[in-house]
């Protein structure tokens, strides 16, 4: 593909699908047609500055151009390039970084196949082996293998996206050889996705306090939200005023959910108090960490709540833009939200007046597209910013230089939904719930080798045995892994370890986003670790030598000791840690810091390779 303007021209439906999101061409400089054009177009550029301030409408246009037709041709990119005056170089780079974009031809039909964790234990490999018997070449349909889609509770799990006008999705889950092949060529006949409280085993309880609504409440209905105590905490904050709403936050010793446990209220203040404007507010729902769906049951089960929440953020932070960035394998959340989104702003509940209150707040969706590392808060600015998603040096910090170099504040989902009980509530009786340094109820994500898999919501302070026992955990367990990919796994005579944060980190462990994966001994080990590390190579961004190089120097060890079935193992095992070392010590971001952190455990407390 030349990375230069050229002479590819896009197609009726690529041109279509690009100005029903920008609008019309005004001028030949931006791809119109030049039959009929002032001479005077064709001498200098028009706009171009105004071009430029909508260089972050790139990925939703790649995502357009990628709904209607199934792939990005050269003659697409360069007429999105010509639209908003990006360099063809630079959309390139954009365009090839996610998964979910194709710059070559494929199929209309993808049908994306996990196999991460939990669905490689639930029988992924033979689900994909049928499904390529069945989907031979020509079918019209892509089989892809992948990484986690944030369906574990229902593993194995496959998603089928269909190009067109409207793009069609059909997620299978569990999925079966039929059913899979079923939702690929016919999606309209795909099985009906269960209700998202079939996700939360304690549905329904009315000891819950971030899910009590799932289940309960029509997710579609705005009436329903404010009958159960929607827009209760909104109206709070205006009452409180912003610094008021800080204090709160800042009381109940509320910390982030994602993994990073940084203090919110700390975070909110740091923002608030920058004298630059604009102020944005970013929700980072981006959650790919493999064994995490706790965002997801949130979006789908209760969307309102989290409106609510961004804008309780943006009224106390002095911002009145907020951007919601979702993972990109995740279409009924998105639907939702959407729906919900619109729904605020037809109610006077998003827009120039909130709830009557002179202040102006909106949200705009954007979609990610395959990429575990915009999880990371400045890549998921680049990524929005219509950038590579490649973590940024810090400091600055985001609450200095954030989205589109101003102050801002990131909060993962979960974060954000605890700000409603807070406020409710109070704080003191907030801060009550858990234990003194881990404060508030913790949702957390049980999947694997148990009876009852999805979301369970559990104060701070209980055990992995309690929240194990709740799951109903089968016979036979070997190992629990905690924290997702990037976490650490515990021994079955572990299960003491107090579920908080200081609890697992003096267990030389991490809670990280709340992933809790049991696997018992029908699940080989080594062949586990060897997926780990694959999956880290696969989503290392590859701006840094150390984790570019380590993980494949990771995986490469971790394949030359699987072929061996262990033997010799030493030389390799003690490459495995100077290659950690190196990672952990001289990566930029968290992937590169944590990608070997859940081998570790592996051959230290559980002895895998002895």
């Amino acid at each position: 593909m030349d990375l230069h303007f050229g002479d590819s021209k896009p197609t009726d439906d690529e041109r279509a699908a690009i100005d029903a999101l920008l609008g019309p061409p005004e001028s030949s400089w931006e791809g119109a047609d030049r039959e009929g054009t002032r001479a005077e177009d064709l001498r200098w550029a028009r706009g171009g500055r105004a071009a430029r301030d909508r260089r972050d409408l790139l990925l939703p246009g790649l995502h357009a151009v990628n709904d209607r037709v199934g792939w990005i041709s050269e003659g697409a990119l360069d007429y999105l390039c010509r639209r908003l005056t990006v360099p063809p170089a630079e959309a390139y780079g954009v365009a090839t970084f996610y998964s979910l974009f194709a710059v070559r031809p494929r199929p209309a039909t993808v049908l994306h196949v996990c196999t991460d964790l939990a669905c490689a234990a639930a029988g992924a490999p033979a689900l994909c082996a049928g499904i390529e018997s069945r989907l031979a070449p020509g079918s019209g349909v892509l089989v892809e293998r992948g990484p986690c889609l944030g369906l574990c509770e229902r593993a194995p799990a496959a998603l089928a996206i269909r190009a067109g006008d409207p793009v069609r999705t059909a997620v299978c889950a569990p999925a079966g050889v039929e059913t899979a092949v079923r939702a690929a060529t016919s999606p309209g006949a795909a099985p009906e996705e269960p209700p998202a409280a079939l996700a939360v085993p304690q549905a329904g309880s009315p000891d819950l306090v971030l899910l009590r609504r799932v289940g309960v409440v029509d997710p579609a209905s705005l009436d329903d939200y404010r009958a159960h105590g929607g827009y209760t905490a909104l109206r709070r904050a205006f009452g409180l005023g912003p610094a008021g709403v800080i204090r709160e936050v800042t009381d109940s010793g509320l910390v982030g959910r994602g993994g990073a446990a940084f203090p919110t209220g700390r975070k909110w203040q740091a923002t608030a108090g920058r004298p630059e404007h604009p102020h944005y507010v970013v929700c980072n729902a981006d959650e790919s960490e493999p064994g995490t769906f706790k965002d997801r049951v949130l979006m789908e089960g209760d969307p309102y709540a989290l409106i609510e929440s961004m804008t309780i953020a943006g009224y106390a932070t002095g911002a009145h833009r907020g951007y919601l960035y979702l993972r990109g394998e995740y279409p009924r959340a998105l639907a939702r939200l959407d729906h919900a989104i619109r729904q605020c702003r037809a109610r006077g509940l998003l827009g120039d007046d909130v709830l009557g209150q002179g202040y102006a707040f909106d949200i705009e969706l954007r979609r990610g597209a395959g990429a575990y590392i915009c999880g990371e808060e400045t890549a998921l600015f680049n990524s929005i910013e219509g950038r590579r998603g490649e973590p940024r040096s810090k400091p600055p910090f985001p609450v200095e230089k954030g989205l589109f170099g101003r102050p801002t504040v990131e909060n993962n989902v979960e974060t954000l939904v605890n700000v409603l009980p807070i406020l409710t509530l109070g704080a003191p009786a907030y801060a009550a719930i858990g234990t003194g340094r881990s404060t508030g109820p913790k949702l957390f994500c049980v999947s694997g080798a148990v009876a009852r898999p999805g979301v369970y919501e559990l104060p701070f302070g209980a055990t992995l045995g309690e929240l194990l026992e709740a799951a109903g955990v089968r016979e036979g367990l070997r190992a629990v892994l905690l924290g997702g990919a990037a976490g650490g796994f515990v021994r079955p005579d572990e299960t003491d370890i107090p579920l908080t944060f200081e609890g697992t980190r003096e267990a030389g462990t991490t809670l990280g986003s709340g992933v809790v994966m049991a696997f018992d001994d029908t699940v080989p080990l080594p062949r586990l670790l060897l997926r780990i590390a694959a999956f880290f190579r696969d989503e290392s961004c590859g701006q840094c030598v150390p984790c570019r190089v380590g993980t494949v120097r990771q995986e490469e060890a971790l394949q030359r000791i699987v072929e061996r079935t262990g033997a010799d193992a030493a030389g390799d095992i003690a490459l495995l840690r100077e290659v950690g070392r190196a990672m952990r010590d001289a990566s930029i971001c968290g992937l590169g810091q944590t990608a070997w952190n859940a081998v570790e455990s592996a051959i230290d407390r559980l002895g895998a390779y002895a």
